[in-house]
């Protein structure tokens, strides 16, 4: 995934992989998800689109493909899979959380997060499964995808308003909590969301296994947003994350500035071993 679907110059890049491959030296390699597990998720029709592509192609104004895209969503898809069995954080680009059952957006493809939780139902016999969102965007496809399933709790903490402007106050339901947080929140404001709502609706659900779509965008210096979340901040997250269940894993998701991309994954993995 550090070589595969090269991207020029936009922000999700191979960097991002290649950064975080040199700093992590204790990981083992992941491996592509099987049709199977891409249609837990997803439509026939759309994984036959991103399978068909030949040459650079855009699925919206910020999404594109490649002729190796295919392989790269099937690898992240795949080992997304993986963590969620072996309780692992899964280093994995291209993101997710913004992909829909029939279409990418956002810069993803194919559902992570979503594939593992469906995936870790079936082969690990697990019937509740909440999902925590901290990427500073609000996870749209996520929502989407389990909308009418109440064996799944989707969480997500993001700045609002912004990209993709869904997640607003009043878009809740059962199993959906949505957490709008202001331009320039940081670590008070996101752990306070925590002790108030993220924790208490986790509780109530009473998950066998905690997902992590783990977006590191929220820092201070992330070209693509507007908050301030600190190292100590991601580190106390994961942390929290880690005592809410049983089972504990987690997805790479945003995260673009590639100075601190590694500090802060390192920072999260100290949190959620603790």
């Amino acid at each position: 995934m550090a070589r595969l679907h090269p991207t020029g110059h936009h922000p999700e890049r191979p960097e991002r992989l290649e950064v975080l491959l040199a700093h992590q030296h204790v990981w083992s390699e992941g491996r592509a998800a099987t049709d199977e597990e891409l249609l837990l998720c997803h439509t026939p029709e759309h994984v036959a689109r991103v399978r068909e592509v030949e040459a650079p192609t855009w699925f919206d104004y910020d999404t594109v493909a490649t002729e190796t895209t295919w392989e790269a969503a099937r690898l992240a898809a795949g080992t997304a899979v993986e963590a969620a069995l072996r309780g692992a954080f899964a280093l994995v680009r291209p993101p997710g959380h913004h992909a829909l059952g029939d279409r990418a957006m956002g810069f993803c493809l194919f559902n992570n997060v979503a594939i593992a939780a469906r995936a870790a139902q079936q082969r690990l016999g697990i019937e509740r499964v909440a999902i925590v969102d901290f990427d500073v965007h609000h996870g749209n496809g996520t929502q989407a995808i389990f909308a009418d399933d109440d064996s799944v709790l989707f969480v997500s903490l993001h700045q609002w308003p912004f990209y993709p402007g869904s997640g607003g106050p009043d878009d809740q339901s059962e199993t959906t909590v949505n957490i709008p947080m202001s331009v320039g929140s940081g670590d008070a404001e996101y752990l306070r969301a925590f002790d108030h709502t993220v924790e208490p609706a986790v509780a109530r659900f009473e998950p066998e296994l905690v997902l992590v779509s783990a977006g590191f965008d929220a820092h201070a210096d992330d070209p693509l947003s507007d908050m301030h979340v600190s190292e100590d901040g991601f580190r106390e997250m994961a942390r929290r994350c880690a005592g809410m269940a049983p089972r504990v894993a987690a997805v790479l998701e945003g995260g673009y500035e590639l100075d601190t991309l590694p500090v802060l994954v390192d920072a999260a993995l100290d949190g959620f071993v603790a």
